[in-house]
């Protein structure tokens, strides 16, 4: 982090972002609740939900219509009266592009309004340290879903890019990322949206995830949440009273002080050093660990007791950490995921659920849900699309400041 990102932080100045809003704190009040009810909403149900008077609610529903962004979906019989018209969110009104770098792989999607994958490219990442081609590289990606989706740049309110940390949120830079070797420090938000054209974001890549999760992953309605990040490396992204919570540097999530940390090298390190695996498997560049994840996965499932005994002792360090985050910020959700969580995940579940039920603190006042995530490996890249989307959409109090 910078000193002038460090004293402007430390005098309690809110940051402000050149990536457009789409309206005023209300409407976005509006919008966020129309898109959190599926089944939609009428007038009189936001203006009760909101506390907004039903001319505020009138006025600003005729401006989302008129802009196509919502639309009128039916009629909703309350048994008396006149029957009420409901509104949900048009989901093709708008789109938003997301880039996950991670050392193994760059992954790139177009979602539309509700977070949903429209397209989405994958590719191994660049060894060497080469930063100008790979950026390049990933702004072709972007060019190229845009470009065969056949969608308006008009609609397009964005570009998110979900990045290892540590990371330095304010000048949008990366700062020497473990496991990418030659980056230092490199102004990847500018970079890329010079490169592309569009007004970009930066976050980590776990507070990214968390952030499509609540999004549009299976615990939307929750406003407690803690998600367990597991790429090539590993980290929690955090929400509490519905507020993504980023650290004063943008860099909180980090999990070695909580016993949790773990990279898919040590895994794969410790299983050849034990002669689970053999030494085909050393992994040179963090993509090679893939495939020896993938045969350790396989062996624990055959019965090699050795094999499963690794992914015990991760699950067990995993679920330590992950009860203690969840005691401390009192969540109602925990959910697993990330890049190669879909390797191992179920076995780790198989360890840390019972921990989570068995746990004297996690859920001695309310009931806690455990679950992976539902959107897949491309999680961070959904992640870093949707922090676009709730940048744009969202009703956030920093927009309420005085320019």
């Amino acid at each position: 982090m910078t000193t002038e990102t460090a004293s402007t932080e430390k005098g309690g100045i809110r940051r402000g972002t050149n990536l457009p809003r789409m309206g005023d704190f209300n409407e976005s009040v509006i919008l966020d609740a129309i898109r959190r009810h599926h089944g939609g909403l009428s007038r009189v149900e936001l203006a009760q939900a909101t506390g907004l008077s039903a001319q505020t609610v009138s006025n600003i529903t005729r401006r989302l219509l008129d802009r196509g962004v919502a639309r009128e979906s039916g009629k909703h019989n309350t048994g008396s009266g006149k029957p009420r018209t409901l509104l949900e969110i048009v989901p093709t009104s708008r789109y938003a592009v997301g880039v996950h770098l991670d050392p193994a792989v760059i992954t790139c999607v177009l979602v539309d309004l509700l977070g949903r994958v429209v397209a989405q490219r994958s590719r191994r990442t660049p060894s060497g340290g080469d930063t100008g081609g790979t950026v390049a590289d990933m702004a072709a990606s972007v060019s190229g879903i845009v470009a065969e989706s056949g969608i308006d740049h008009g609609r397009i309110l964005g570009l998110g890019i979900a990045a290892p940390g540590p990371i330095d949120v304010t000048a949008g830079w990366v700062v020497e990322p473990p496991e990418l070797h030659g980056w230092g420090r490199y102004p990847l938000r500018d970079r890329l949206s010079e490169a592309t054209g569009f007004p970009a974001l930066l976050d980590k890549d776990v507070t990214a995830a968390v952030v499509a999760e609540r999004w549009a992953g299976a615990v939307t309605d929750s406003r407690n949440l803690l998600f367990f990040y597991l790429g090539t490396g590993s980290g929690m992204g955090l929400v509490v009273d519905d507020t993504v919570l980023r650290g004063v540097s943008g860099n909180a999530g980090e999990v070695g002080g909580l016993g949790a940390a773990c990279s898919t090298r040590t895994l794969v390190d410790e299983a050849i050093a034990l002669g689970v695996l053999g030494g085909e498997y050393t992994v040179l560049d963090p993509a090679d660990a893939q495939s020896g994840l993938e045969s350790l996965g396989r062996l624990a499932a055959e019965g090699d007791t050795q094999a499963d005994g690794i992914i015990e002792r991760l699950g067990l360090r995993v679920g330590r950490g992950v009860c203690a985050a969840a005691t401390l910020l009192d969540v109602d959700s925990i959910v697993f995921g990330g890049p190669t969580w879909h390797v191992l995940g179920e076995r780790l579940l198989a360890t840390i659920e019972p921990m989570v039920a068995r746990s004297p603190f996690v859920r001695a006042a309310h009931a806690t849900t455990v679950a992976s995530t539902v959107l897949g490996e491309n999680v961070a890249a959904v992640g870093a699309a949707s922090l676009v989307l709730d940048q744009a959409l969202s009703a956030q109090p920093r927009s309420l400041l005085l320019g």
